[in-house]
């Protein structure tokens, strides 16, 4: 007799979309080399969520490809997409998956992560609690509002950024390049940027006196007569990033540019960037892009980055290898 038993374990990895972003989903399954697995999303008339995988995942670990956005083609908003991503988690650990892995780029709340005044809520430490309350057993996201937001979680978070990629994106413009922190907090951000692309750092003065709302001071550094490339993880309704282009074009810059990660774009975005002195807004794809975007903004995809990290985490190899152990950009 023995006290065990062994046998043969044979790892299966399956990529699951919601419907926050299937075109992302589909990338990084063609990256990857397999097809999405069949799954049932649907709401209900009464804006009820309902999941159903369409074939056994019992033992294998599940990916589930779920931005915390809203997406206008498959009707789901922000708050659709985060249950939905829920639900999803629900399923799969009720189907006996061995391990369920979400793979949320764009991490929503995430600006919500302190109280900025007395008797708020500190969201994105709910939805890290939420999503540990259903199952999760790790996570994969990209360029959080806060590193600290890891601290949220008590299952491993791989941070990726988009960092390289977009400095890589602009490889290609002349050498008299200069790099604008949005505001302090972005500064060891915008410092990386600037050393990968061999630029000089200048900073904006900012201030919030209320939410969503941004004022520009003056730029700190010289930008006089140089290509200026404004660096942050979030567009949202791009007010703060177009008044931050326009008090560095009226620094002196010769031509400026943006890059971020997320491209929220909400509210009156796409007008504030068609009337922004940007020659182009560079962005990856971890939000969908809704109709009618100007044809200033380029997108570069995160699906190469993404599948190679679900590699990693499913054949158990080092994720951090992936940016040499660079990824902490705060």
């Amino acid at each position: 007799m023995t006290a065990s038993l062994q046998r043969g374990y044979d790892k299966r990895l399956m990529l699951f979309s919601g419907r926050a972003n299937p075109v992302l989903a589909e990338e990084i399954a063609r990256q990857l080399g397999v097809d999405l697995g069949p799954i049932t999303l649907k709401t209900f008339s009464n804006d009820e969520m309902y999941c159903r995988f369409d074939e056994s995942i019992r033992g294998a670990d599940v990916f589930l490809v779920q931005p915390m956005c809203g997406n206008p083609e498959t009707g789901v908003n922000a708050n659709d997409a985060l249950l939905e991503l829920l639900v999803m988690v629900d399923a799969a650990v009720g189907a006996s998956a061995h391990r369920v892995i979400a793979v949320t780029p764009w991490y929503g709340y995430s600006r919500q992560d302190k109280k900025s005044a007395p008797r708020e809520p500190i969201s994105a430490r709910m939805v890290a609690r939420t999503l540990e309350a259903v199952g999760v057993d790790r996570v994969l996201t990209m360029d959080l509002h806060a590193g600290q937001l890891q601290g949220f979680f008590g299952i491993p978070v791989d941070h990726m950024t988009a960092l390289m990629m977009l400095a890589d994106h602009f490889a290609g413009l002349d050498d008299d390049l200069v790099v604008v922190a949005p505001d302090a907090g972005r500064v060891k951000l915008n410092k990386q940027f600037a050393t990968r692309m061999g630029a000089g750092l200048a900073i904006l003065d900012k201030e919030r006196p209320a939410q969503q709302v941004a004022e520009i001071g003056h730029v700190i550094g010289d930008v006089r007569g140089k290509t200026a490339i404004i660096v942050d993880d979030i567009i949202d309704t791009a007010g703060t990033l177009r008044a931050a282009g326009e008090a560095v074009s009226r620094a002196g810059a010769r031509r400026v540019f943006a890059a971020a990660t997320h491209p929220v774009f909400s509210g009156r975005a796409y007008e504030n960037l068609a009337a922004s002195p940007f020659e182009r807004i560079v962005v990856t794809d971890t939000i969908p892009l809704r109709p009618g975007a100007p044809s200033t903004i380029d997108v570069v995809s995160c699906a190469p980055l993404l599948a190679d990290s679900i590699r990693r985490i499913f054949t158990d190899d080092s994720v951090s290898e992936v940016f040499g152990g660079k990824n902490h950009l705060f």
